[in-house]
Order: C-alpha cells, then structure tokens, then sequence
C-alpha cells in the first residue's frame, strides 16, 4: 500500500513538472524590450534624473511670483528695558508680540529670470532626449543577445544534424567492414569524426547557455530563472536593391535620433547660460512691501492719568489696528565693480555655448558615419549570405555525391570526412551571415525610427 502511494506520488509530480515546463512563458523580442524598459535599473535612474531636470524647471517659472512670508514673535521681558511698543523705559515685567508680512518681487534684473526659465527647459529636454537614448541602446543591446540565441540553436541544430548522420554512417561502415567489404581504418576515421562533431556540439550547447545569459543579464534576471524565447521562423529573401540609401536614411535620423535632440537642447541651455550671464551687467530693480503690527501690555487704554481707563491695558485688537504699519519700497541695484567676476564669467558662458556647438556637430558627425557604416555592413552581410547560399547547394551536392560514393567505396573516410566538414562550416557560416543580415537590417530600421522587431524582415525597406 506504501509502494502504491509513493508511486502515484512520483507521477503526480512528474505530471506536475510537465505541466510547469509546458505552461513556462516564451518571451518575444517586443516582451523583452518592454521588460527591460519597466526593469531596468538604469532607464529608472534616467527617469528620475528627467524628473529632477522638470521640477527645476517648474521651480524656474514659479520664481516669476512675489514672495510672500509672515512672522510673528511674542517676547517676555523682566527688569528695567525699553518696551519697543511704546519706546519707553520700564521697570515692570513686560509682555510683547509682533506680527508682520512682507512680499518682494524682481521687476527687472537683465532678463535673468526668463532667460533661466529657459535654460532649465533645454536643460529638461536634454534630459528627456538622455533617457530616450538609452532605451535605444538597450533596445538594439537586446536584440543583439535575441539574435545571438536564435544563431546558437541553429547552430546547435545543425551540430545535431551532423552526429546523427555521422552515427548512422558509423553504423553502416561497421557493417561494411564486419562484411570485409571496407577496411577497418575507414570505420576509425569516421568514428574519430564523430567524436569531433560531438566536441562541436557540447561547444555550440555551452555557447547557448551563455547566450541566454547574457540576455537574462540584460533584462536583470537571475541565472536560476527559468526563461526561453520564442523561436520565430526567419527567412531572408529580398534584393539588396531595397535597402535604403544612407543619405535617406540620414536626413530622416538627424531629425527624430534622441543623441541630436539632446545635444540642440544642451546647445540652447549654453546659449540661454550666455544671455544670462550678459544680464548680470545690467542695474537690478526689486520692489517689496510689508504690513507690520504689535501688541504690548504696557500701552494703557487710555493716555490721560485721569481717565478710569489708564490703567487698564489697551484690548488686544484695537493695538493691532492702531500699531499698523504699511511698507512699499523700491531698491536699485547697479553694477559697478565685481573684481571682473561678470565679465570672466561672459567669457566662461562663450566657451561653454562654442563647446556645445562642437558637441552638437561631432553628435551629427557620428551618426551620418554609424549609419554610413551600417549601410555598408547590411550590403556586405546581404552578399556574403547570397554567397553563402550559393557555395552551401554547392557544398550539399558535392557532400551528396561523396557520400555515395564513400557508401560504395569509390573513396576513403578521410575523403569523406574533408567533404562533411566543408558542409558543415558551410552550413555555420550560412546561419552566421543570416543573422548578421538581420540585425544589420535592424539598425537601418531603427536609424528611420522604427520599432525593433523580427516581424517582416527587411533590409531598411522604404
């Protein structure tokens, strides 16, 4: 009875596992994209810098408004002092509070204000444009480790291609030499490439593992975790005719690429820098005011001795409508000497905005060569993958026809072992130029500011 609970134990959990394996999520390349951009410790941080750069900036504008503070204070006070309600001098325990507001506003100061408004929103844009970029890069970071996948299991594939049908070869040429029809040194050739093909494929199995790896790395997955990919069937079949000139290609990229975006925006931010540091040479006119109260218990009610009032203490409300005091003023600030701190930062500001104009051009610069050169390594991966398609049928008949004749004893293992390994690379070198050919196209892709995905694989299609 034991026996029979431990056995349906053992296939509850077998059954358990399958279902846990067969239900396992297959991640696409637009779910580890979209993974990656909720994950990503670093696009988080990118998104709390973009944030920080639009509170300065909102902080920038809400400068424009007075200001607006109150105080309040109340004191105590023994011994002989001057009671500051009534400016006399008192031997009597005192009491005193006072009540104030006051506002203050920049009507002028060189157009500072605006100016830094300004810069903090070129400063925000170039933050945005930051953060959009390294999403880009992750994008195309992802992509490369997808594809890389997708090139070991076919390379994995065809290494279990070729040990299956060098097993069988083995099979057949024992039987040949157990019917003495071929020499036994044959059957140790064809056995010995057997055994290199089987090296060959524990080395592309080890290669994929460390392929899912990285990829597991990127996304900031643990190595534990289970994680597989969808395998998509991709076939390249189009003319090189159909890629997109790179002068096309960078008219459209120099106006949507986030790396140019940010540096025109970090090239108004050193411009707007400049204008404000013109303005520091410029008088600074402020305006503020202030309301301003008291309450003493030493005021009497009334001033007249005589009075049955005077000696009582004046209420508390009619001191702070009596004691009112109303302020306006204005102040003129104007520059005289600075020990040259303007005119040395004026300077400073020129270098700064002629840096960015630099940057700016060195950014464009950049991308017209990365796009030049991925135009050319999409038509140069486009070639070699027809050449390869070419040599492969080639390869494949000539391998055929070896075969047969190896299988009659028309040649010897060695001979037929050379023509097996020419397959072999050809086939390696096939799937090497296919996915190079894909994701060459893919960076032409998203130079034109096209979502990165392995639908409708294209050389840069118009």
């Amino acid at each position: 009875m034991r026996k029979k609970s431990i056995l349906t134990f053992v296939v509850l959990a077998i059954v358990m596992v399958s279902a846990t394996v067969s239900a396992q999520k297959l991640w696409s390349l637009e779910d580890c994209i979209t993974y990656a951009f909720d994950n990503n410790l670093q696009i988080k941080q990118s998104e709390l810098s973009v944030e920080t750069a639009n509170n300065e900036y909102l902080q920038r504008k809400l400068n424009l408004i007075p200001s607006l503070n109150a105080s309040s204070s109340y004191n105590f006070g023994w011994g002989r002092s001057v009671d500051m309600a009534t400016y006399k001098y008192t031997d009597n325990n005192t009491q005193q509070s006072y009540f104030g507001v006051s506002s203050d506003v920049t009507l002028f100061n060189g157009l500072q204000q605006l100016n830094s408004i300004r810069q903090k929103e070129f400063d925000y844009l170039a933050q945005k444009y930051n953060y959009e970029k390294i999403r880009n890069d992750m994008s195309l970071n992802i992509a490369s480790a997808y594809l890389q996948i997708l090139f070991n299991i076919e390379l994995v594939s065809n290494a279990e291609r070729q040990v299956e049908i060098t097993n069988q070869q083995i099979e057949r040429t024992k039987k040949q030499v157990d019917a003495g029809t071929v020499a036994k040194g044959n059957l140790l050739d064809v056995e010995s490439q057997g055994a290199t093909e089987q090296a060959t494929l524990v080395n592309y199995k080890n290669r994929l593992m460390l392929a899912y790896l990285d990829l597991k790395q990127l996304l900031d997955l643990k190595g534990s975790d289970q994680f597989d990919i969808e395998k998509p069937e991709l076939e390249v079949n189009l003319d090189a005719s159909e890629v997109v000139s790179p002068d096309l290609i960078y008219r459209k990229a120099v106006n949507i690429m986030p790396e140019i975006k940010g540096a025109e925006s970090q090239l108004g931010s050193a411009e707007k820098s400049l204008s404000i540091s013109k303005g520091a040479r410029y008088p600074r006119l402020t305006m503020s005011g202030g309301y301003n109260t008291n309450y003493s218990d030493q005021i009497p009610k009334s001033n007249n001795p005589l009075d049955p009032d005077f000696n009582q203490i004046k209420p508390f409300p009619d001191q702070l409508r009596d004691n009112r005091n109303i302020t306006m003023g204005f102040r003129l600030a104007i520059p005289v000497f600075n020990g040259f701190q303007v005119s040395t930062q004026i300077k400073q500001s020129k270098i700064y905005y002629e840096n960015a104009n630099l940057n700016l051009q060195l950014e464009k610069n950049r991308l017209r060569k990365n796009i030049e050169q991925a135009y050319a390594d999409a038509l140069a991966a486009y070639q070699t993958y027809v050449a390869k398609q070419k040599s492969l049928a080639a390869l494949s008949e000539s391998f055929k026809y070896s075969q047969e004749k190896f299988n009659v004893g028309m040649i010897n293992a060695t001979d037929y072992n050379v023509a097996k390994i020419q397959l072999s690379n050809a086939e390696s070198d096939l799937v090497s130029a296919k996915y190079d050919y894909i994701f060459k196209t893919r960076i032409l892709n998203f130079y034109l500011g096209r979502p990165i995905t392995l639908k409708n694989v294209t050389a840069g299609d118009k």
